[in-house]
């Protein structure tokens, strides 16, 4: 999926949500957000863990219908997808109960899987010669990948999210699972989607070859299993032409790595900040957890 952002006032890229809706009401105060002039992109997990789950979900789709929002993909979305089908045991402490029980849950969910799991973000600022490039997903890309696999890619798992109910429910109830752990060209069905999603929703930690690691949640500064790194260590052939922002790591505490890489999730549910990042500008927004 690609959006042009040339023509909004102001774009942010929000790090997760995780059902914290006070903190994005306070996040939208802080950065004056204007949904007639300025967009935002979410970089997924909207819900899950935090006090208003429903809220959240209701709100960004709100924005969405409006065409001031976007959002991505994120694990604990495609969760809540899998939970709805039956596929996944709703966890009590997702506090997502009341997304199940309200009248319009069932169109919420429906919407959510029709959303991406990558997005494309081009700007062509009349300030700048060349038109700046932003990628926005989950976890991570690995660096193996060009921007063409990366779309490519993730069109594959979105087609079967999309797609009717026997082929959802059949890619579902195959999604969870950590084997294969790295790409190989050779990978077929439900495995190839798996590892498709793996990527794009749950890496952390790869090695040279980009085989993952799921276990290690940690800051850069903790031990890390011996042979693998950060997966933005290694200097992946979308870095050299996008600016790659993305959620999922707590840990990182939202900030740029380095200048084409940038992580926007603060851990808010975990009572940390809510982070909004500008793409124009580069500046940061964070607003701590009123609840």
């Amino acid at each position: 999926m690609k959006i042009d952002i040339t023509d909004y006032r102001h774009v942010y890229a929000i790090g997760d949500l995780q059902g914290c809706f006070a903190a994005l009401k306070a996040l939208l105060k802080e950065i004056q957000f204007d949904p007639s002039q300025d967009f935002i992109i979410f970089t997924g997990d909207l819900v899950a863990r935090g006090e208003d789950s429903l809220s959240c979900l209701r709100f960004v789709k709100k924005l969405y219908d409006q065409n001031a929002a976007a959002t991505i993909l994120g694990n604990h979305d495609l969760t809540l997808i899998a939970t709805a089908r039956g596929i996944k045991k709703i966890k009590v402490k997702d506090r997502t109960q009341d997304i199940f029980d309200a009248m319009d849950g069932s169109d919420l969910i429906d919407w959510l899987r029709h959303q991406p799991l990558f997005i494309e973000i081009i700007d062509h600022a009349p300030q700048q010669t060349e038109a700046k490039l932003s990628v926005i997903v989950h976890a991570g890309i690995p660096h193996i990948w060009s921007i063409q696999q990366v779309a490519n890619y993730a069109s594959e798992v979105e087609q079967v999210l999309q797609a009717d109910i026997e082929r959802l429910d059949d890619f579902l109830k195959e999604m969870y699972g950590s084997q294969p752990n790295a790409w190989n060209d050779d990978l077929s069905g439900t495995i190839r989607l798996r590892v498709i999603t793996n990527y794009l929703t749950r890496m952390r930690l790869s090695d040279g070859q980009s085989a993952l690691e799921f276990e290690f949640k940690a800051s850069l500064d903790d031990q890390m299993p011996e042979g693998y790194q950060p997966w933005f260590n290694f200097n992946g052939q979308v870095e050299q032409t996008h600016q790659i922002i993305f959620g999922h790591w707590a840990a990182l505490q939202a900030k740029p790595i380095r200048q084409n890489i940038v992580a926007v999730d603060g851990g808010c549910v975990w009572g940390g900040e809510l982070v909004a990042f500008h793409l124009k500008s580069g500046e940061f927004f964070k607003v701590q957890n009123p609840l």
